[in-house]
This record gives C-alpha cells, sequence and structure tokens, in this order.
C-alpha cells in the first residue's frame, strides 16, 4: 500500500509539473503577440510620419517651383515690354534726328537761294542740298515693326487652303471661322498708326482660336503667326473679351417658352421624366497656383488620385438635350463643393425669384434636393429608387459627354494655362461660347480630340432640403414604373 501511495503522490507531481509548464508557456507566447502588435503598431506611426514628411516636403517643392514659375512669367512680360519700349524709343528718336536735319537743309537751302551773288560754287551746293531732301521726303515712312515670318499665316488663310487641315488646327470649318470673324470685325478692328499697320481682323480671331483649340504655348504660337510673344497673348485676351461681350448674348442664355417647351419634350423622351429643362454638371480647370487665397484653390480630391498637388477653378454649365450651354457659372475655387457653387450661382439666384417654375434641373449627388434640383437617391433601397437613379443617369451622361466635348475641342481646358487668373473667366467663358457655335452648326468632333471626364463628386452634406421635392421625386419614381419607363440593366 505505501508503495501504491508513492506511486499516486508521483503522478500527482508529475501532472502539477505539466500543467504549470503549460500556462508559462502560454503566457509566453501571449507576450510574444502583443510584443509583435506592439511592435508593428509602431512601425505603422513611423511610416505615418515618414509619408507626412515626405508630402510637406513635396508640396513645399511644388509651391517654391510654381513661386519660382510665376516669378518668371513676369520677369519675362516685364522683359519684352520693356524691350517694346526700348525699340519705340530708338524709332521715335532716329524720325526727330531726320526732320531736324531736312529742317536745317531747307533753311541753308533758302538762305543760299537769296544769296546770289556768292558765286557758282555755293549754288551747287544749294542744288545738291534740295536734291537730297527731295529724296528724304520722297522715302516711304519705316513702320516700327520687327520683321518676322508670316509665310504659314498667308498659306493657311489662302482660299486654297485644304478644309480638313484648317478644320485639324482650329476645330471648325472655313465657313464657321468666317462667321466667327464678321461677327467680332467692329468689337477687334483696330485703325493703323504712323508706326505700324493694324493686324487684320481674320488674323487676330485666329491666334485667338489656335491658341485655344490646341493649348500650345505662346512662343510657339508667335512663330506661327508671326507675331510677338506679348502681342499674342494680348490678342487672346482681347478676342477672348470680345466674343464673351458680342457672341455669348447671341449663343448662350437661357431659353425662351418655347424653346424650353422643346427642350422639356426632349428631355422626356430621353429619360421619361417629365418637365426636365436641363442638366448640370460642374468640372474643374487645372490652374497653377495662385499667389493669394491658394488653400481656397487647393483641390484635394484630384491632389489625392493623382498624387500630385492640384489647384484649380469650377466651371458650372446647364445644358440642353444637344449638349449646348444654356446657363454657366465659372471662377469658384476648386475646394468648393457643387452644392456650394450652385448656391452662388446666378442660376440660383434666378430660381428663388421664382422663374424656374414647372422646370426641374436635374443634378447628381453633389448637389442637393430642392424644389427645382432633381437629383438621383443616396440610398438605394428600393427598385424603383433604384430605376430612378438609372434615369437621371442617362441624363447626366449628356451633359458629362458635352464637357467631354468642350474640353476635347480646347485643348487649354486640359492643362494649366498661362492666364492669369483673374482673365481666367473670360477665356473658359469663350471656349462654352465657341462650343456652342460648333454644336449648333453641326461641327464634327474628330475622335481623335475625345476627352474622357472625370471629376470627383461629393455627396452633398444636406442632400435633401425640402420636403416637398421629397414627395415629388417619390411621385416621378412611382410614374416611371407604372408607366412602363422603369426599365434597369436587371431586367
Amino acid at each position: 500500500m505505501d508503495s501504491n501511495l508513492n506511486t499516486n503522490n508521483n503522478k500527482r507531481d508529475h501532472q502539477g509539473r505539466g500543467n504549470h509548464d503549460s500556462k508559462s508557456d502560454v503566457k509566453e507566447i501571449l507576450s510574444s503577440i502583443l510584443l509583435l502588435d506592439e511592435d508593428e503598431k509602431q512601425d505603422q506611426q513611423n511610416r505615418l510620419v515618414e509619408f507626412e514628411q515626405l508630402r510637406a516636403m513635396l508640396d513645399s517643392s511644388y509651391d517654391h517651383q510654381a513661386r519660382q514659375m510665376n516669378h518668371y512669367m513676369d520677369h519675362l512680360q516685364t522683359h519684352h515690354t520693356q524691350l517694346d519700349e526700348f525699340e519705340f524709343e530708338h524709332v521715335r528718336a532716329k524720325r526727330a534726328r531726320r526732320s531736324a536735319l531736312t529742317h536745317v537743309a531747307g533753311v541753308a537751302a533758302e538762305s543760299d537761294c537769296i544769296s546770289l551773288n556768292h558765286g557758282s560754287t555755293e549754288l551747287g551746293s544749294v542744288e545738291l542740298d534740295l536734291k537730297t531732301d527731295t529724296l528724304v521726303q520722297q522715302q516711304p515712312r519705316r513702320l516700327w515693326v520687327k520683321d518676322r515670318s508670316k509665310d504659314w499665316w498667308d498659306r493657311c488663310s489662302h482660299p486654297d487652303f485644304p478644309e480638313e487641315e484648317f478644320r485639324q488646327w482650329f476645330r471648325m470649318s472655313k465657313g464657321t471661322f468666317e462667321m466667327i470673324c464678321e461677327e467680332l470685325d467692329s468689337a477687334v478692328t483696330k485703325k493703323n498708326t504712323m508706326l505700324r499697320d493694324a493686324i487684320p481682323v481674320r488674323q487676330r480671331v485666329a491666334v485667338c482660336i489656335w491658341r485655344l483649340a490646341t493649348g500650345d504655348p505662346l512662343r510657339l504660337v508667335s512663330k506661327r503667326f508671326g507675331l510677338g510673344i506679348s502681342t499674342c497673348h494680348k490678342l487672346v485676351l482681347e478676342v477672348c473679351s470680345a466674343i464673351k461681350n458680342v457672341l455669348m448674348p447671341k449663343f448662350l442664355n437661357w431659353p425662351n417658352e418655347t424653346k424650353m417647351k422643346m427642350i422639356k419634350d426632349n428631355f422626356e423622351g430621353i429619360s421619361g421624366i417629365p418637365n426636365v429643362g436641363g442638366v448640370i454638371y460642374t468640372t474643374h480647370i487645372p490652374i497653377i497656383a495662385p499667389k493669394i487665397s491658394v488653400a481656397a484653390y487647393f483641390n484635394m480630391r484630384h491632389t489625392e488620385r493623382n498624387q500630385k498637388t492640384c489647384y484649380s477653378i469650377t466651371v458650372q454649365g446647364v445644358v440642353d438635350p444637344k449638349g449646348v450651354f444654356t446657363d454657366v457659372c465659372i471662377g469658384w475655387p476648386g475646394s468648393m463643393p457643387d452644392d456650394k457653387v450652385l448656391e452662388n450661382s446666378l442660376l440660383y439666384q434666378r430660381a428663388q425669384r421664382g422663374t424656374l417654375k414647372d422646370v426641374w434641373i436635374v443634378g447628381n449627388s453633389g448637389h442637393a434636393l430642392l424644389d427645382w434640383v432633381l437629383v438621383p437617391y443616396t440610398h438605394q433601397n428600393l427598385w424603383t429608387q433604384h430605376a430612378f437613379n438609372e434615369k437621371i443617369g442617362e441624363l447626366q451622361k449628356v451633359a458629362k459627354d458635352a464637357f467631354g466635348r468642350l474640353k476635347g475641342r480646347w485643348s487649354c481646358l486640359q492643362k494649366r494655362t498661362e492666364v492669369k487668373l483673374q482673365d481666367l473667366p473670360n477665356v473658359l467663358g469663350a471656349c462654352c461660347v465657341l462650343h456652342n457655335i460648333c454644336e449648333m452648326r453641326n461641327e464634327e468632333m474628330d475622335p481623335k480630340w475625345k476627352y474622357e471626364i472625370f471629376d470627383d463628386e461629393m455627396v452633398a452634406e444636406n442632400g435633401i432640403r425640402s420636403t416637398n421635392a421629397m414627395q415629388a421625386r417619390d411621385n416621378i419614381a412611382h410614374y416611371l414604373l407604372h408607366h412602363g419607363h422603369a426599365r434597369t440593366s436587371f431586367v
């Protein structure tokens, strides 16, 4: 019995030590896991700190480069202005000296003619001076203009220049170009001066349209048309301002009652939604970092998507079924969301005055639901809501395609421009007007000009601002369902 008891005691001791050892192993494993978690968290924090430091360094480097570029452009503009002023003063001084010499020669000639008793030698000198004076007066006036080659423009403006090649360069036919020149003739015509001949209207308009269509830098435009860089820059701004003042009231305006009825019928034929008077969309145009209010123009969404610091301004447009702009709002900073841009537009003020009664403007999820703004459901819980959103998407595609043609036809909108921020609304407005002219005259869109629009949409913070609009949207969704218009991709 004693041996059995000893045996049992040994077994219990062995089991106790085994349990103790297993618990120690578990504790060691848990400690190791905790240490690994802490190390991983520490590494992650270190990586985040390094990433933020790198991002701050890149932003600082970009801002420095942008400031250097702005300084360089200002210095270059000042240099050209000073050079032009120097040439002007030099020519004016030469003309003054020539006039003085001519006057002295005339006085001397009169004196010699009166004193006939001075001898034949003096008479011969007088005759020589009179002949020299006559030759000087018969010489044509020298114009103050640098000699540059205009061979390309002379060839391009010739009636025999190929139509297709002209269209590739200027994004429009010769007929449309001539119509624009006739409309702008009185606004951009300049008179000849004593120092230089005025640049013809057709060449002025061509410089502007070429710059907008190709987006080429001014130095290349200067070589192409045989004009100075500062002259080309001035021409672009002048013609864009003339387009805004003369052509915008004719080709970009809110439709009257008759035209609005046609627009509603066409949109209803596309989507089945009644009383749609336009589709609204907002896009961003990249710009160089401005010198003031930099944070307001910083585009966070484009910066994060492209991994490159981006600054922009917005262009909000309302289009009809053909993609023609009926209203535009240009120039608000790129950090402003779509619904805030709409609130600061003349369209919003027009609606507040009650002029958009019985008219829906179709927006996207970035706009708020208002009594006159129809937007998709943010939460598609029902099949009718999903079907309604698909119809809204079809209408939004009309506006998005229109902006795609706008940016595709006028390449200057695809990259940062050399135009100053205060002059940019005129340039963008001119592009919208020229887009309308091309669309109205059925100018073909070359597939090579195609441009994909990609703008990040943010859901409006206060997406529903009218209970009446909520009920009206639900009624439209049920109307589409019961009248057979709510066919979705699932059917």
